[in-house]
């Protein structure tokens, strides 16, 4: 389990009875349904990640976001 964090999760009885009994019916441990729903959970909820390069560069042009749809026509067209 390269990468992985220790911590501790109270859970009511009953909804770990329940859990418990959904991985025997998959061949599955509780902790390992517990990582799948925390995984599900940040993906629906974080905030996409940007990519590191966006804003790092300059085109020099200030009107570039007014003009965009004007200087991309054409754009993937075979010449």
């Amino acid at each position: 389990m390269n990468g992985t964090q220790k911590t501790t999760v109270y859970l009511y009885a009953d909804d770990y009875r329940r859990l418990k009994g959904l991985g025997r019916g998959r061949g599955e441990k509780a902790a390992t349904l517990v990582r799948e729903a925390v995984a599900e959970y940040v993906a629906r909820h974080a905030p996409a990640r940007r990519p590191k390069s966006l804003g790092k560069f300059s085109s020099g042009r200030p009107d570039l976001g007014e003009r965009a749809e004007d200087l991309l026509v054409g754009m993937g067209r075979p010449r």
